[in-house]
């Protein structure tokens, strides 16, 4: 039976969004243009050879309009004659990526292909293809939600409410993650991951979000980001204890994962380094939202045939720090084997980019950790979540 195994993965360093951040100059289709040289040099395949490109992009309007990904192989040089496209599960869109190119690996119907992701959060800004006015529900959406649903920073709220999640909770564990993240840059564990990108400012070499000197207590200071007496009125159990310190910032950036089957990639002459094991997608409670990564994870590992124990290293993507905190208390999963040189809330989230950026940094830290198994899930909007399971050959 034919498998499907992962051979490069690379990432840009995450720009901080306007007005600070040095990504910001980069057109997103040159941001994945680049990244996606990195991965076909680094791995040294012949791009011809390359069946589809399958990208994932959340604002697909404006400079990220038009099929990006396909725009951006075009603009990195590689050959016509290789096909692509850009498809939408909200954050989760390049980890669906990766979920399509691997099934379609399995399935035979590809040889090789390229998964990956694309956001520029400063010049597409989030809901920049959702004009004022606009409805994108529909009257069948408001007929089921008779109360409406709500902005992700909400769900969030929610979620803090329902799980008994304290501000202080949520505060010490963003200032873990830009801890560990600090600490995994000092220490040069991204350095075989990152393609520095050239420009006008200079070469960006590391990831901008991260703030070394954060601590729960820098954290307290902040103010409530989604406290409104309408929802307020609504939801009275909300302490309104998310806070931007506690969610992840606006970013930019790019990642890619070159994925075939243990046999092309023996005849190819290209040395896999994990096994894309087995994948879930879930749906969960729109109005919650964020919380699919829990029944997501249930699904994977039934489907694998694995227990929790079994999994060394987890990433669940670090929307907002309740999402992870009610992730823990559900599954039960060890919080030192989560995240393990920090997550979104430090390292950032540029939505598309965001699942094949996570899966490039757990391969290295499989690697380096030796673990056998691990496992990736994403809250995504609309009540949404993908999971994956991975298991190292290096």
């Amino acid at each position: 039976m034919r498998d499907a195994v992962i051979v490069e993965a690379v990432r840009t360093p995450i720009g901080k969004g306007r007005p600070t951040g040095t990504l910001a100059s980069v057109h997103p289709v040159e941001l994945l243009a680049h990244t996606l040289r990195s991965l076909v040099g680094r791995s040294g395949i012949d791009p011809e050879l390359v069946d589809d490109v399958i990208g994932g992009c959340v604002d697909q309007v404006g400079e990220q309009a038009m099929n990006t990904t396909r725009n951006a192989w075009l603009s990195a040089g590689l050959p016509d004659s290789v096909p692509a496209t850009t498809i939408d599960r909200q954050c989760g869109s390049s980890q669906q990526a990766v979920h399509f190119a691997a099934q379609g690996v399995i399935s035979g119907a590809y040889d090789v292909v390229v998964a990956c992701g694309v956001e520029s959060m400063s010049r597409v800004p989030m809901w920049s293809n959702v004009p004022a006015g606009t409805d994108p529900f529909g009257p069948g959406v408001a007929a089921r939600f008779p109360g409406g649903l709500v902005p992700q920073g909400i769900s969030a709220e929610l979620i803090a409410a329902k799980w008994s999640i304290s501000r202080e909770q949520m505060d010490e564990f963003a200032g873990r993650s830009h801890q560990r993240a600090a600490a995994a840059h000092a220490e040069g564990l991204f350095a075989a991951e990152l393609a520095p990108v050239r420009t006008d400012a200079g070469l960006v070499t590391g990831d901008e979000s991260v703030r070394p000197g954060t601590s729960p207590e820098v954290l307290a200071s902040l103010r409530p980001a989604f406290a409104d007496p309408a929802y307020a009125e609504r939801f009275p159990q909300i302490e309104w204890s998310v806070t931007a310190g506690n969610s992840s910032p606006i970013n930019d950036g790019a990642s890619a994962i070159l994925i075939t089957s243990s046999e092309t990639a023996a005849r190819l002459g290209l040395r896999p380094v994990a096994r894309l094991h087995s994948f879930a997608v879930t749906g969960s409670d729109p109005l919650l939202m964020l919380t699919g990564v829990i029944p997501a994870t249930e699904k994977v590992l039934r489907r694998a045939g694995l227990r929790l124990a079994d999994i060394d290293l987890f990433e669940v993507n670090e929307a907002f720090a309740s999402v992870v905190l009610a992730w823990l208390q559900e599954t039960g999963a060890g919080a030192e084997k989560v995240n393990v040189n920090g997550g979104a809330i430090a390292l950032g989230h540029p939505l598309g980019a965001s699942g094949t950026r996570l899966m490039t940094t757990l391969v290295g830290a499989m690697r380096r950790r030796g673990a056998r198994y691990a496992l990736q899930t994403m809250c995504e909007a609309g009540g949404l979540a993908n999971a994956t399971i991975l298991e190292s050959l290096a």
